[in-house]
Parts: C-alpha cells; structure tokens; sequence
C-alpha cells in the first residue's frame, strides 16, 4: 500500500517544489474498468512551477506500462504509458476576472485546474492517465487474435455474400 501524497498546490508551485515516486496500478481505483490486469507500477513526477506571466503551474509526468484489453479480441495487450503535461492552476475568482478572451488564449496552449490547498496527487495522476488512454484500445492491426474481416484462409469475407446464397436457393 503507498501512501497518497496530498499538496497545497499554488504553495508547491510557488515554491517550486516537487515529488516523484511510484504508484501501483492497483491503487487507481477508477483506471481499473480499461484494464485486463491491475498488476503493475507506474512512475510519477509533479513539479511546481510558476511561468512568465506570474501564472502557477504542475508539471506532470507518467512512465510505465498498462495492460489493457483490446476491443476486437479482448485479450489483453501491453500499452505504454508516457504523460507529459503541464497543467496550469487557477483559483475561482482569478477565473471569474479574466475577460473571455485571455482565458480562451490560456486554455488553448495548456490545460488548467482549479488550484487546491489539499490536491490529491494519485488522483490528479489517474485523471490524467484516464484521459491519455484510448477510447476503444485494440491490438495494432495485424496483431490482433480477432479476424478483421478476414476467413480462415486470410481472403477478405464478403458481408453480403450470405444474401447471394439465399438468392440462388
């Protein structure tokens, strides 16, 4: 079991601080309906930071491996991991402040996320990976155990030739 690390996060940017540690995958609880196994340990990096336009930033990072299950086939397959992001931190009124034309042009360069004075590090982490992860994960094509259209010789099936059968009989 390892511990979760929770942050005051425009005190930890401000401060340029940072951690970096390894999470099992087991302990993510809500990445575990995209995974065949929860067996595994990601790395993880979080460094505080502030830009030059005085606006607080994190930059996260995320190696390892997933095992996730493949759409056509559903076996399981090996993807890799590997997060670079900077999220920037606002607080509710300096987003209430900016006209809609400066906060437009922030968020179209890098994402941002409600400053927090307890921010919980393993779940920043999880939303993140959750959101780099394919919608529908397969198997490179090729690779996969399912058909991909094909017969057991490898010629490419017809879906209609079943309606052709019907019409000759």
């Amino acid at each position: 079991m390892y511990a979760r690390p929770f942050i005051d996060s425009l005190d930890f940017a401000a401060n340029r601080r940072e951690i970096s540690g390894e999470i099992a995958i087991a302990e993510l609880l809500r990445l575990q309906d995209m995974l065949e196994t929860s067996q595994g340990v990601l790395q993880y990096t979080v460094q505080g930071g502030v830009d030059k336009q005085g606006i607080p930033f994190l930059d996260v990072g995320v190696a390892g491996q997933c095992r996730l299950r493949c759409q056509r086939c559903l076996e399981g397959f090996d993807f890799p991991v590997r997060l670079d992001t900077r999220l920037q931190l606002r607080d509710q009124s300096g987003l209430d402040e900016l006209d809609s034309d400066a906060a437009g042009a922030a968020e179209e360069e890098f994402d941002s996320i409600l400053a927090d004075q307890h921010l919980n590090v393993l779940d920043l982490l999880e939303e993140e990976i959750l959101l780099s992860l394919p919608i529908a994960p397969k198997h490179a094509l090729g690779t996969c155990q399912a058909t991909d259209g094909k017969d057991l010789q490898g010629n490419v099936k017809n879906p209609f030739a079943v309606l052709a059968e019907l019409k000759r009989n």
